[in-house]
Formats: structure tokens, sequence, C-alpha cells
């Protein structure tokens, strides 16, 4: 029996006091204590978890300075702070066991474009894509680059002085701070912006703020005492340090002095970021970028100074295990014509060149480098097996796109060890990098380790993931070996071991780099900020007399909390424990498909990542009760008394599974996160696991009945649709449903019905004798059509044009009879019922299959729901037939039929979630059809419509689901001629027809009308 669980983390008396004192505040954010959204905090992009006390989401800037306000009286002097942005760390840069302050949710405005002096003013929770997309309008960008770009932080990239591909050009975040705005840990406001040397003699010339005025005099007068040590000590790298740059507070001839430059970079520890200043970038006139094939990664190393001596702008380099994983990702679409293979070969490294500038410039320093690389080619050398150029932006984003994906991808690596962060931003001067790479490597090698490579090779740093498996205890040993030895490489390469993503735990590697004497200043500067060391403490350095570190890399991981989950339980839900906390799915984009939920409700438990992470715990908490979770997965539901009971009792009784249940029946199971997650990560597929688990002590609401039955009821209903209709459709019974089971806006059925349609129609009648009577070689002349339960008897004049097409294009439809799909049962969770169900379809349509005539399906989400839920849960019993999306089946049709001649025909097609992220060549195979019937198509890429099924047909998900559709799908339907709206998906098409006030035609109909012309 599933039991009531109990996590055991309750609130320490300090925050719980301090936190219903802010409530009483001012204070207009919100306050978020639930064990969900802490759990949720407790993660970011590495192996560390730290359960923070609560979540703060602070509204405005006055909302911070109240809540460090109070956590400056006496009372609360011990609540500790760390500001967080997209969480997107890879060292625990964040994680705190205080108080979580996550500017994200409302911080996130472009306060004002200065675009006659290039500059910008934002407040720190603004994602950099979304800095860009207001930016671009005006000609410029904030050219900083990160791989995490589409949801990290502003205010996170200045506390980490963030750089990517570029950097050698472009330089870091703090290369663009023209000016910070701060709340400093008395609640008070500092202004820091260039100030010249000749006015820090008057305190008051500096700074209205009495400990701002202190800060700026102390820690310009030490870093100018100190600077001729700070000039011998420092690394002279490309990418310098993160907290605290002592070197750049003041310019080369100390004329400027800027206190800025210490707070970027410093991670959190010495105030909290809330505006910034920043510098911009004008948008290049023209880019080319090069794609270099090598024989080995080695050869692409040390290829890669010649290509910096080309002058180009960005110069990226990936290995063959990056590359093999990319060939097996949704990405690779998009980019395997760009990197195409080289006849012959094996591509084992490559170096991704890219030139921006004005034309003129580009086009003579790409002429130089093909030619260069045509004459190595010719000859042999370097290990250069070929290259290619493209020019154009879009594909060139593209290729950025995968290279950004890197980074997740190496967690979809096979096996229990995956490539982890955690001395994989490494730093050295770029001509040393091929010799530092190969002592690394061997390193690794001596370890018996797999490994993943790729990075910035023009600034000397390459991101070294070593796959290790943190629910092993002797890997988590060698985590720290591993650690130990890099850092002492980095510095024998006169290099350091935080190059690109900041320090976190790594603060601990900080006297041997700074030396005892400087070392000792960051500890000063330290106290002189937070003397108490209450902002994000335990990182970098602690004021001194107040202890070690409290963080190191031996700090508590995830692996701790989840090795205490049985093998065999974790096997059972992989797709929980594979995810690596890489965050895609906080993609800030309305028309990025990942993940609705979290766009539209800017929580984070409403997300995968915050899913999965809820999953584990919930894993972990019931092995600690000692209950076998396959064993429950089996097991009969309670009886109707005891679960009615337990259901009256839930609003009593904490339980943790009601934690994770508000989280999943969020989730739209629209499937965007297993094909757009890098490590596929299903959230549909352990959200239906777990949800028959938990209806075995608790009762189900009524609408998970409708919805599990609708398939096996439609036939009966469809027997009298007009009847059905007047009872269903009618004002009072729609308010008894919605009332009684949470159900509206219900489409009505189809009059006439499929069987009216096609009443004495040949495609009827369906006879498997007759059908195996015919000659081998006659059946490649019949098709059959696989019927849906939603366009079969709500959109049946979809089904009647769709054979109508088959015939004109002179084949023979057969309309196969109708057999329940399954996927509305698996949706909630009725899993005994969904594998009954399916092994009875594929039983059929295996029989059907060996005819050897192609079987095609007309609604996406239930065709694909054939190939994964199908092999999920019958495995080897599936069987082999194949159910053909209707674009994929055209796609060969069209090769024996003539092009038509072009037409003056335009269209527009919307594609459905699970379409276009399970097979995101779909819109190019439309294009590709509808060229060949003589019309011009173009694909739009949206966020979900909000429908996702019956999500939207729910009365607790209307207001989301509208929300959704507004995002994106409202404004650019508007913007398009109604006939030249095509929607594939039914669901996409029942949310147009409900907000948008009219119904648009699947592609299949507009076909049908061009064979007709």
């Amino acid at each position: 029996m599933l039991p009531l669980l109990s996590h055991q983390q309750t609130l320490e008396p300090v925050y719980l006091a301090y936190l219903d004192a802010l409530e009483q505040s001012d204070y207009s954010g919100d306050i978020d204590k639930r064990y969900s959204a802490r759990l949720v905090q407790a993660t970011d992009n590495s192996v560390y978890q730290f359960l923070p006390q609560a979540v703060l989401y602070p509204k405005n800037q006055q909302d911070i300075q109240i809540a460090l306000t109070l956590a400056a009286t006496d009372a609360f002097r011990s609540v500790t702070f760390s500001a967080r942005g997209g969480g997107t760390g890879t060292n625990g840069q964040s994680l705190t066991h205080g108080l979580i302050l996550d500017v994200s949710r409302y911080m996130n405005r472009v306060l004002e474009v200065n675009a006659e002096q290039g500059w910008v003013r934002v407040e720190a929770g603004v994602v950099k894509d979304a800095l860009n997309d207001a930016l671009r309008p005006h000609g410029f960008f904030f050219s900083p680059d990160l791989s995490t770009s589409n949801r990290a932080t502003i205010g996170g990239m200045i506390n980490t002085d963030a750089s990517g591909a570029g950097s050698l050009v472009y330089g870091k975040t703090s290369d663009h701070v023209l000016a910070l705005r701060s709340v400093l840990i008395d609640g008070s406001v500092l202004d820091t912006h260039p100030l010249d040397a000749g006015l820090l003699c008057n305190p008051d010339n500096v700074s209205d703020n009495p400990l701002g005025q202190k800060l700026i005099s102390a820690v310009a007068a030490v870093c100018r005492e100190k600077r001729t040590q700070i000039e011998n000590q420092f690394p002279k790298l490309n990418r310098f340090l993160t907290g605290y740059d002592l070197k750049h507070v003041w310019n080369d001839n100390l004329t400027q002095f800027d206190l800025s430059r210490i707070l970027t970079g410093s991670e959190g520890t010495l105030a909290v970021i809330t505006e910034a200043k920043l510098n911009l970038t004008p948008l290049p006139t023209e880019r080319a970028m090069v794609n270099i094939k090598y024989d080995s990664f080695q050869s692409a190393l040390r290829h890669a100074p010649s290509l910096v001596a080309a002058r180009a702008t960005v110069v990226e380099t990936v290995d063959s295990k990056v590359l093999n994983l990319a060939r097996e990702d949704i990405v690779w679409h998009s980019v395997s014509d760009l990197i195409q293979e080289v006849p012959g070969k094996v591509i084992d490294g490559l170096n991704m060149v890219e030139f921006a500038g004005d034309t003129v410039e580009v086009e003579q320093k790409l002429a130089s480098l093909e030619a260069v690389l045509t004459e190595q080619i010719s000859k042999g050398e370097c290990g250069v097996l070929g290259y290619q150029v493209t020019q154009d932006k879009p594909s060139i984003e593209k290729i950025y796109g995968m290279r950004k994906k890197a980074v997740g991808l190496l967690g979809a690596t096979k096996g229990r060890r995956k490539p982890i962060a955690f001395a994989e931003d490494t730093a050295v001067p770029p001509e040393k990098l091929a010799d530092y790479i190969m002592e690394f490597r061997a390193v690794l090698d001596g370890h018996n380790l797999q490994y993943g490579m790729f990075g910035h090779v023009d600034a000397g740093v390459l991101h070294v993931r070593p796959a290790l498996d943190m629910c092993d205890v002797e890997d988590e040993k060698l985590l720290r070996v591993i650690s130990d030895q890099v850092a002492a490489l980095t510095l024998k390469y006169g290099g350091l071991m935080w190059g690109e993503h900041g320090k976190g735990v790594r603060g601990e590697y900080g006297p041997s780099v700074f030396g005892d004497e400087l070392y000792g200043v960051l500890q000063d500067i330290k106290g002189l900020f937070d003397p108490d060391n209450r902002l994000n403490p335990g990182k970098l350095v602690a004021p001194k007399l107040t202890g070690a570190l409290y963080y190191d890399i031996d700090s508590a991981k995830r692996g701790k909390f989840d090795r205490q989950i049985p093998i065999e339980v974790r096997d059972a839900f992989p797709d929980v424990m594979n995810c690596n906390g890489n965050g895609l799915c906080f993609n800030y984009s309305s028309y990025s498909p990942m993940c609705p939920s979290f766009k539209v409700t800017g929580d984070r438990v409403q997300s995968p990542k915050g899913r999965a992470g809820l999953m584990r715990e919930w894993l972990r908490l019931l092995e600690a009760e000692g209950v076998d979770v396959n064993a429950l997965a089996k097991a009969k539901p309670l009886g109707l008394l005891q679960r009615v009971q337990n259901t009256l009792n839930a609003q009593r009784d904490y339980d943790y599974s009601h934690e994770v249940m508000e989280s999943l029946k969020g989730c739209l199971a629209c499937k965007a996160c297993s094909g757009q997650c890098p490590v596929k990560v299903d959230v549909p597929k352990f959200r239906a696991q777990f949800f028959n688990i938990y209806y075995q002590r608790y009762l189900r609401p009524a609408k998970d009945y409708l919805v599990a039955g609708i398939e096996d009821s439609l036939p009966l209903m469809a027997a009298a649709p007009r009847l059905t209709n007047f009872a269903a459709q009618n004002p009072l019974s729609q308010w008894v449903i919605k009332k009684a089971i949470g159900y509206v806006d219900a489409p009505a059925l189809s009059v006439p019905t499929l069987k009216q349609r096609l009443d004495g129609h040949a495609s009827r009648g369906y006879d498997l004798a007759a059908l195996q009577a015919i000659p081998e070689e006659a059946r490649s002349q019949f098709v059959l059509v696989v019927q849906d339960p939603f366009n079969s008897f709500y959109d049946s004049g979809l089904v009647l044009r769709f054979i109508q097409l088959i015939e004109k294009l002179g084949l023979k439809p057969v309309l196969l009879p109708y057999k329940p799909n399954g996927k509305p049962t698996h949706i909630k969770g009725f899993l005994d019922k969904f594998a009954k169900t399916a092994q009875s379809s594929a039983d059929f349509l295996n029989q059907v299959h060996k005819l050897g005539m192609p079987m095609v399906g007309i609604d996406p989400a239930l065709v694909l729901c054939y190939r994964d839920e199908y092999r999920e849960v019958l495995g080897a019993n599936r069987g082999n037939f194949e159910v053909k999306l209707a674009n994929e089946w055209l796609l060969n049709v069209i090769k024996d039929l003539p092009a038509k001649a072009p037409q003056d025909k335009q269209y527009t097609w919307f594609s459905h979630c699970t379409e276009s992220t399970a097979k995101p060549n779909t819109a190019n195979e439309w294009t590709k059809i509808f060229a060949h019937f003589g019309a011009k198509l173009t694909a739009v890429n949206l966020g979900c419509c909000g429908m996702a099924g019956t999500y939207g047909h729910e009365a607790e998900n209307l207001e989301r689901s509208k929300a959704l559709f507004e995002m994106s799908w409202q404004q650019t339907l508007a913007k398009i001629e109604q006939p030249q709206v095509l929607v594939s998906g039914y669901s996409c098409r029942t949310q147009v027809k409900r907000f948008a006030g009219y119904k648009p035609k699947h592609p299949l109909e507009a076909l049908l009308e061009l064979a007709n012309i």
C-alpha cells in the first residue's frame, strides 16, 4: 500500500519566525515554503544538492531591501541568503541551506535602451536571449555568449563574469558592465560606476551611502597598495578570475576606479545585484562560418592557434563523442547538411570558425582561410579532412544550437556513469592548450574514465566532462582525486581551474592561486561587505576569523540521496534518474514548445526538471518507508471506502505524494520534453507511473474516468450523434458537466458521422480475407487508413477528405475498423487498461501489417503513441507493425507522381507539439509535399497551443490553456488569412476554433483542394 509520506525537513525556528515577520511587512513578493519548491531550488546544473529553507521571489528592488533590512535586526542575524537567476551553475554557485532570492520570476524587465549611446539598463532577472530579442530591432546585441543563453539571467552572468564563444573579440560580461545597482547586507542601496581617482579623496563624492563610502575607499586603497603583487600573481589569461577581481578595479594607469569590477564575478557573496547598465555591440552586417573536419581531436586542437591567427571571431571545437551524441539527437536534423560526412573518412574532431564584421572584411578573411585549408587538405597536413562554409544566419545559428546543446547531450551517454561538470571549465594560455589537454586526458585515462570534450579553443578554455556514477561511493571519492589533480595541472600551465563558470564550491583552491597575502585581501573584502558571512556563505572566501569555508568539493551531492533508491527502482524510472539539471526546460521563449506548464506559471515546480527532482525524492522516501515501488506498481487499489476516507482526510494529513501530484497534474503531456531535452526526460511516462500508484490510495476525479473511457464510448454515442450532442451541448448540461466533472467546451460529435458519410463507399466494408486474396503485385495500390477517436468521431469530414485525396492520387483507400488507441488511458495513468488496449490494437495491426499495404494515420499524437508508449509498455509483444504519419506516406507517394505546375497558393503550417519534437523534420516534409502540388508552404515555430489532448478541456486548466494560446498562437494567427492556416493536430484545431473563432484546415484538406485544381 502507498503510505503517507513525510519528509522530516521542517524549517528551522529562526527562519519560520523571519518569514512570518516578512509576511507582515511591506514585502510584496512571493514567499514559497513548500517542500517541493525547496527541492527544486536545491539543485542546479551541478552534482550538488543543498536544501534551502524557503524561496523568496521579490517583485522589485524594494522587496530585497525590506528582506535584508529585516534580516539585519538582532533577532534574524543568523538568516542567510543566496541570490539566484536561471540556476544554470555547474558547481553549486547559488545553492544554499539558507533562503533563495530568486529574481527570475518578476525582476526580468528591460528598463531602458539607449541606441544613440549604445547601452541598455536591465533588471538582474532578465534572460540573456530575451535581452537580445529586445535589442535586435535597435541593431545591437549583448555579446558575451554562453550555451545556456535561453535560460541564464543577466544577474547570473554578472555574478560569474560569464563568457563563452567569441570572448577573444567580444570579451566577458565584466567588459560590458557600465554600472550596477546593488542592495548591501544592511538593506541599503549602492550604485557603482567608474570614478576618477581624484574623487576618492572625499567620500561624499563617491556615494551617498555611508557603507558604500566605506567600501569604495577601503577597496580602492588596498587594491592600489597591493598593485604589484596583484600584477605578478594573477594569471595572464583572457578569462581572469571570479571573486574578486582585484586587478581590474583600477584601470592600467590608476586614474579610474570602479567597484563594479569587484561585484562582477563575486557570485552573490558581497551584495545582491538588482540592476545593470550594460555596453552593447552593434550587430555584424556579415557572418560566415567554416566547419573544419579532422581525423582526430588532437589535430583539431593543434590546428586552432592558426585559426585564431586568421583573426577569427569565434573558434569552437567538439570531439567525436559529442558529435556522435548529436547525431542521435533531435538537433542533428537541423545541421546534418552543414556538417556532412567525408567519404571514406571518420570525423573525430570539428572546429567551428566564425568570421563576423563588415562584408568586405569577412569575405577577405574567409577567402584567405579557404585557400589555406584547401592546400592543407591536398597535402594531407594538420589532419584536416575537409570543410564546409555557410554564410546564412539561420544555418549559423543552427550550428551554434548544436554546440550549445553539447552540454546537455553528454548527459545522454548510456550507462550508469555520466559525464558530469566539476572540473570542466579550466582555462590555460591558448598556445599551451593542446599540451595541457594531452596531460588532462592522461589523468582521466589513468583512472579508466570516458569523457567528452568541447569548448572555446581560441580562449584556451575546453570543457572536459569525465563520466562518473555519483551513486557509487568510490566514484564520488574519485571526483575529489581528479579535482585535486586538475587544480594542480592548471597551475602548472599557468591557468585556472575556473575559467568560465565561476568557482562555486571550489573556493578551497583559492589560496594556491592567489597566494596567502592576496587571499587575505579577499577575506578582508568579504568582511567589509558581509562581516557576518550571510550572503551566499561558504563560497569563494569567508571573512577572517569566521572559520573555514562551509562548502567544498566534498559537500553533499545529489548522488548521496539517489543512492538510497535501490538500483532496480532507478532502472524502472530512468527518466526520473537521468535528469542532470541542465535546465533546457526553462527556455524563456514562448515560441519554443519546451515546457508550456513552466512558461505559463513561472513556477519551476511545474517543469520537467522540477518534476524529476520531486519524483526522485518520492522514490527515496518510499524506500525509507520500506516500500518496494516496483511491487507497489502492480498492487490493487485499496477498497472504495478506504480511498474515500483517505481522500477526505487529505486536507488534514500531510502527504508528500500530494506535492508530487500537484506538480505532475500541471503537466500537459505534450511530450515536448522527451524530444527537446538533451537527455530525453519523458515526463508523461513517469507521470502515468505515478498516477497509477497514487490512485491506489486516493479517489480519482470523475473527469479521469471520462477521459479514459472516451475511446470505448464514442462508437456508442455516434450511434445517435444528434441526441448525444443535444444532451451534452445544451447550456444546462454544460453547466452540470463543468460543476460535477470539471470538464468544459467538449466538442460536438460529427453530423453526419463517418459511417454515414461513407455509406456505400468502396473504402468501407473491411474484409481481411478479401485483402489477403489480392495479388502481391497489386497491393501497393491500396492504402489502409487507421482511425483515431478524435478525427473519426469529431471531425469525420477530414477523414472523408483524406480518403478522397487517396483516390485522387490514383490509389485505393481501405478504412480499417475503429480500434481504441489507448493514449487517453495512458495520460491518466490507467496503465493496466492501457496495456490491454495497446496489446489488442497491436495484435490487430500486426495482422494487417502482414498484407504489405501502407497503414496511415491522421493525428500525430495517436500515431506516435504506437511508436513510443506501445514500445515502452509492450516491449517485444508490440510486434513490427508500422503506422505512418500522413506526411511520411505522402513523401513516398509523390516520388511516382508528376509535379503540378506552380500555383498562386500559399499556406502556413502550425505543428503539433508532440509531432514537432518527436519528428523535427516534419515541417520540411510538408513543405516538400506542398511544393510538389504547386503551392508554397511556410512553417511557423510556436510554443504549445494550450489544448494538448484533453488538458485544455479540464476546468481547472482553462485559464492556463487560454494563456498559452495567447502567448504565441493568437498573435501569429492574427497575421495570417484564415484560409491559409493549416493545423495538423486535432487538439490544436479545436483550440483555434475555441479561442480564434474558426476551424482551420488540416494540410490534407488543402492538398485535396490543390489536387482538384
